[in-house]
């Protein structure tokens, strides 16, 4: 499987919550190194981003998508991952979240309180709920994929969202409480010592 088609299954959904391994590998290599800084999203958008997502995943006893670094998880995503297309796509709907919040609070996302964040969110999520209970023609795989690719921005972000937290280390080892090689490992050990 490409990345680009591993994009177009996490856009739908699919990739999430069935990770087989490797799957699991490749999103694990979406995930960013410590020194990282975003190639896609400009510092605005990266603070939308990072805000977003603190409200869908916010630390509890274990760290949220904050903390899980889930902002650059998403830029690695757009930046090597997506199509021009889907990536510009994307920005648009992060744009028209700033233009919902001024039009409801008089100021940009990350300007408004948790509550107000909370709100717009909320909001958004009953809006894609809502069109994915509309029924859907029948559709051949190549219009399935076309409808992927305009699938509602806030569906797209929140799955992103999911995907990157619970393939980070704080989702997988800390919140889920599972291990990438469970077990440990001894290398080579003698098997026995023969009485001579």
């Amino acid at each position: 499987m490409h990345r680009r088609e591993l994009f177009r299954l996490i856009a739908a959904g699919a990739a999430f919550p069935a990770l087989n391994s490797p799957t699991f590998a490749m999103l694990r290599e979406a995930q960013s190194t410590p020194s990282y800084a975003p190639k896609t999203l400009d510092p605005h958008q990266n603070a939308t981003v990072i805000a977003m997502t603190d409200v869908i995943l916010p630390a509890t006893e274990t760290p949220g998508a904050k903390g899980a670094k889930v902002n650059e998880f998403i830029d690695v995503i757009l930046t090597d991952w997506a199509t021009a297309t889907e990536r510009q796509s994307f920005l648009a709907g992060l744009a028209n979240v700033d233009e919902r919040s001024i039009t409801l609070f008089g100021k940009p996302f990350v300007d408004t309180s948790t509550a107000q964040q909370e709100v717009l969110l909320r909001a958004m999520d009953d809006e894609w709920v809502r069109q994915e209970s509309v029924p859907k023609p029948r559709t051949t795989a190549y219009q399935k994929r076309d409808q992927q690719l305009n699938d509602p921005f806030f569906g797209v972000f929140k799955r992103l969202t999911l995907v990157g937290y619970y393939t980070s280390e704080i989702g997988f080892s800390q919140e889920l409480k599972e291990e990438i090689i469970p077990g440990s490992y001894h290398g080579c050990q003698p098997i026995g010592t023969k009485n001579a």
